[in-house]
């Protein structure tokens, strides 16, 4: 079964642009607009329109729409089934964004296998837009992350927020941060957001990063000041590597957990998410 076929159809379902589809699959204008001439010619009909005005579902397409997404679920349970383990009652393929690693991993894992103990578990670290497309194929069952995707096939629950707090090598107020000396987070849309609500002052900087790991260590080598999580900040304090910088407002990062919709409703999951929920504030 060619399922890249119908993951590039329902992708542009939701984007109706061949080159925004083309750039959240990772792959060529010429790929998308291959595989939908594939598609169109396996069910004999014309799936989308195109025209100056945009992308559009044709008549056929609109029927084909539930069918696709149908199918993509019955492929996402046929290679579950064959891929479970032999050893666990289930095997639980779970999605962590990178920020979350160093804090969280651990006692997530450990509230998991304390709610599912027979479950064989599966652990990654990936960014929320390749999560939500993995829970979508059936390549993960669960994902914690920042930014979920909207979509159709997804249930999104809020786990709550993640605090993040300015930390510096060299100021011990927000006064005395300089703008070419801060090291800009951008951790996710909505820190940056808040982050420029708060700090309008230091929207840019020289240097720029998306994981707090980088940035912990971009703080360490050429000094300056950041936003790291809570945590992260907590550890450079007590070991003396830098101080915090306590009239710096607490920019905050919302958690989601995000499995796909067909597992809403199944026990499993439903222990897990209020399990997981109970790790964040």
């Amino acid at each position: 079964m060619q399922m890249d076929l119908i993951d590039t159809f329902l992708d542009l379902c939701e984007t109706r642009s061949f080159n925004q589809s083309a750039d959240r699959l990772g792959v060529t204008q010429s790929t998308v607009s291959g595989r939908v001439r594939s598609l169109e010619k396996s069910v004999g009909a014309r799936l989308f329109r195109r025209s100056r005005a945009g992308t559009e579902l044709t008549t056929a397409g609109l029927r084909f729409e539930p069918h696709a997404r149908a199918l993509r679920v019955i492929w996402a349970e046929a290679r579950q089934a064959v891929q479970q383990s032999d050893a666990a009652a289930m095997t639980l393929r779970l999605g962590i964004q990178h920020d979350l690693l160093d804090n969280h991993v651990g006692p997530w894992t450990a509230a998991i296998r304390g709610l599912l103990p027979d479950a064989a578990l599966y652990v990654e670290a990936d960014y929320s837009v390749q999560m939500c497309r993995d829970l979508t194929s059936g390549a993960l069952d669960l994902a914690i992350m920042f930014s979920p995707s909207r979509s159709a096939d997804l249930y999104v629950e809020n786990l709550g927020e993640l605090a993040y707090r300015m930390v510096s090598t060299e100021c011990e107020a927000v006064t005395q941060v300089q703008a070419d000396r801060y090291i800009l987070p951008n951790y996710a849309p909505a820190f940056t957001q808040s982050h420029a609500a708060q700090l309008p002052g230091l929207s840019g900087g020289p240097v720029s990063s998306g994981q707090a790991g980088v940035v912990r260590e971009l703080l360490l080598s050429l000094g300056g000041t950041t936003y790291l999580p809570e945590n992260t900040v907590n550890d450079l304090v007590s070991g003396g590597l830098a101080q915090a910088v306590p009239d710096a407002p607490v920019v905050h990062q919302p958690v989601f957990a995000a499995v796909h919709l067909r597992n809403r409703h199944r026990p499993a999951f439903r222990r897990i998410l209020r399990g997981l929920k109970a790790q964040l504030p």
